[in-house]
């Protein structure tokens, strides 16, 4: 028997986390042979989400967080919790991701095509433009070395550089020899990071065919980018935990930006100021 382990960190989403946890369980009728087990870390969350998950998923393993673990923290301390117990495989899954039917299914038929030797990445979907949304992750340029895309996904498998961590199917191999996320980072970047590790020991990265589940895509992501903000919100996002914190940025820029990190390391806080010093004014419509 194949057995499987479901990773979600969650705070303060009671109703989409729940739904996503009834996603999962839908999957076990699809799956023969195998067994799921899913490991919850609930962060603090103060509206409820504990009660509901021990009510409706009784056999769900959850965690408690100190409520300062952020989306990386948490996942760690759930594929800690899990690694003890010598899984298969490890699915990372946010807790706003809606799995299609399915989904857990082919995510494994196309390890079994690596050999169970690859991490594989699950692309997801805005629910309402069907917009890619997460997935794999790759360099469109040889000189923007921190600059990553999404990719596409199409009918055959892609490999790719790295990826977010919404949807991300880690054999046990994988897991052993690359281990836990890196605790220098406190939530984005420890997805990104946790793929180009193990490209450097040798695996690959897997984006499977097609799209695997719903999920909408952060509407606080990278708000630093929007030059309509006044530039005090613009920085407090860039420089925030959930943005690029300067020291976990200037971590993962030394450790894969090569000789000129600390060039790439000043950009986006270089662009952020300069963009906004010399914001042009909007236009005034006259209507007279």
């Amino acid at each position: 028997m194949t057995n499987i382990a479901v990773l979600l960190t969650i705070h303060n989403r009671k109703e989409m986390t729940l739904c996503s946890l009834e996603k999962i369980h839908s999957q076990k009728g699809s799956i023969s042979g195998e067994n799921i087990s899913i490991f919850v870390v609930d962060d603090g969350s103060t509206d409820g989400s504990c009660l509901a998950i021990k009510e409706f998923f009784p056999t769900v393993n959850l965690i408690q967080g100190s409520g300062n673990l952020y989306w990386n923290g948490g996942m760690r301390l759930a594929f800690g919790t899990a690694m003890e117990h010598n899984f298969d495989f490890y699915l990372w899954l946010n807790d706003d991701a809606l799995l299609f039917p399915d989904a857990i299914k082919k995510l494994l038929n196309t390890s079994v095509q690596t050999g169970n030797k690859s991490i594989i990445v699950g692309s997801l979907q805005d629910p309402l433009s069907g917009q890619l949304t997460y997935g794999g992750l790759t360099r469109m340029h040889r000189m923007r070395k921190l600059n990553f895309s999404l990719v596409e996904p199409s009918d055959v498998s892609i490999e790719v550089e790295t990826m977010h961590g919404n949807c991300v199917l880690i054999p046990k191999v994988v897991a052993c020899t690359v281990g836990n996320l890196d605790p220098a980072f406190a939530h984005g970047l420890g997805d990104y990071d946790y793929g180009l590790r193990a490209r450097k020991l040798g695996y690959e990265i897997i984006l499977a065919p097609a799209y695997f589940g719903n999920c909408q895509k952060n509407p606080l992501r990278d708000i630093w980018n929007d030059k309509s903000l006044p530039f005090s919100i613009r920085w407090k996002n860039l420089v925030s935990i959930q943005g690029l914190p300067p020291r976990e940025w200037a971590l993962f820029a030394k450790r894969y930006a090569g000789i000129f990190w600390w060039i790439y390391w000043l950009s986006p806080y270089f662009r952020t100021f300069y963009s906004s010093l010399f914001k042009k004014p909007e236009k005034i419509l006259n209507n007279a």
